[in-house]
């Protein structure tokens, strides 16, 4: 019997498997993850060849986080890239993108493949550029020249046979929208990396992008193992001069013309925001893509509301990630201490992932997702009760809160060093 994808069961009243498994895990009825499903406000990101619990990402569901690992050309060892696997979903990851660059990225992608419990995501440009690279015989661009579209369209189909579960496709970066960013007055220019190489063929070929212009093809490819297709922002922001400008929302309207494409021939969309972002910029970029996206699920990076803290950009992130999903983002792509300064380590890992989790929990108490206050209010009866043991078990990070209430000796083992004889809660039982 032919398969029958997410979208095209959804137009057919039926309730899939996976649909009820989304919908017990999310707490909302089967017949709403069907119904937003069909209007392409919500997908499922789970490539049929692969065993794992479907994730549910869109309207009115529990904010995602995701996590990037992957291999570069500078370190390229995959059991510290499976160590941060395992970190980052230990750690609470909903999702992971391998965005490997270097070493062998096939061997990369299949050992995260088989050892992810969560879907998996990718940048097929990466691995579509590599052999381009290594064939060019220098150090400079000219690898630009032996990039092959036919080429990505094979990585595309292969990787989507493999069972990757979403790909990022930069399919709205047009000669058109690159013409818009000229026209601007933009300090970083391009920061996308797969929207720097395609853009740089483009140009140097004086031709329209491939993912665009065949995009039929792309949508045939992913339709076939209902892989979800998360439409890339090459024209990111990469600081906060940048932001909102037209080239961004050029991009962003074409973003929108391409969802309803997808949807029309049964394939699942979410599209990608920005990047680098004012504080008081954020609610109004989310606000932008849901009209001209048709109320497709969001998946932004960060944002980050400023730009001068390296080092702590997980911070900045979490921040303008809280705002975000509280302003209506559905999936929030992780950012570590280690942005714009070095690969992540296993410890960057973690620290990412619970500051984006800090920001989706936060952002799902703003807009009123059903249960997401009630763990806040567990955690505040043990305080009260001064149950540590309670208290761990309600924490995004039971080690970290276990380690620090050890480390300095106490003389009550029912209040903490900050306060000691002076703890509020403890005066508070003489009230009664």
């Amino acid at each position: 019997m032919e398969y029958m994808n997410q979208i095209e069961a959804a137009r057919k009243n039926i309730i899939t498997q996976e649909m009820k498994s989304c919908a017990a895990a999310e707490g909302v009825s089967a017949e709403t993850i069907r119904g937003d499903i069909m209007d392409g406000m919500t997908v499922i990101t789970k490539n049929r060849l692969r065993d794992i619990s479907p994730l549910a990402v869109g309207k009115g569901l529990k904010t995602k986080v995701n996590a990037n690992i992957g291999s570069s050309g500078d370190s390229h060892r995959i059991e510290e890239e499976l160590e941060k696997l395992f970190t980052a979903i230990k750690s609470g990851a909903d999702a992971v993108m391998d965005l490997s660059t270097g070493g062998n990225i096939i061997e990369f992608r299949q050992n995260i493949l088989k050892n992810s419990t969560v879907p998996v995501g990718t940048v097929p440009l990466y691995e579509a550029f590599q052999p381009a690279m290594e064939n060019s015989g220098s150090s400079g661009l000219s690898f630009i020249d032996k990039f092959d579209p036919e080429y990505l369209f094979e990585v595309i189909e292969r990787q989507c046979e493999e069972g990757v579960d979403f790909i990022t496709v930069h399919c709205g970066l047009t000669l058109n929208a690159i013409k818009t960013m000229n026209m601007q007055t933009r300090i970083m220019g391009i920061v996308s990396r797969g929207g720097s190489l395609i853009a740089s063929w483009m140009i140097k070929k004086n031709k329209e992008n491939p993912l665009y212009e065949d995009y039929g093809r792309l949508l045939k490819i992913a339709k076939k193992n209902d892989v979800v297709l998360s439409l890339g922002d090459g024209l990111r922001p990469g600081c906060l001069n940048d932001a909102t400008d037209r080239a961004q929302i050029t991009e962003l309207v074409t973003l929108g013309e391409l969802q309803k494409k997808a949807l029309e021939e049964g394939v699942q969309v979410m599209i990608e925001g920005p990047g680098h972002v004012p504080l008081n910029q954020v609610e109004a970029n989310i606000k932008l893509e849901k009209s001209l996206c048709n109320g497709a699920p969001f998946y932004v990076l960060g944002p980050l509301v400023t730009d001068i803290a390296p080092g702590y950009d997980h911070i900045t992130s979490a921040i303008g990630g809280a705002i975000a999903a509280g302003a209506g983002a559905d999936f929030l792509c992780y950012v570590t201490p280690a942005e714009h300064l070095r690969l992540p380590s296993v410890s960057d890992v973690k620290e990412g992932v619970i500051a984006s989790k800090i920001a989706a929990h936060a952002g799902d108490i703003a807009k009123g997702i059903k249960g997401a206050l009630a763990i806040d209010i567990e955690m505040s009866k043990n305080r009260r009760a001064m149950n540590w043991e309670k208290q761990y078990e309600c924490a995004l990070d039971p080690e970290k809160a276990k380690e620090m209430r050890a480390s300095l000796p106490l003389k009550d083992d029912k209040v903490c060093s900050m306060c000691s004889s002076y703890c509020s809660i403890k005066l508070n039982a003489s009230f009664k």
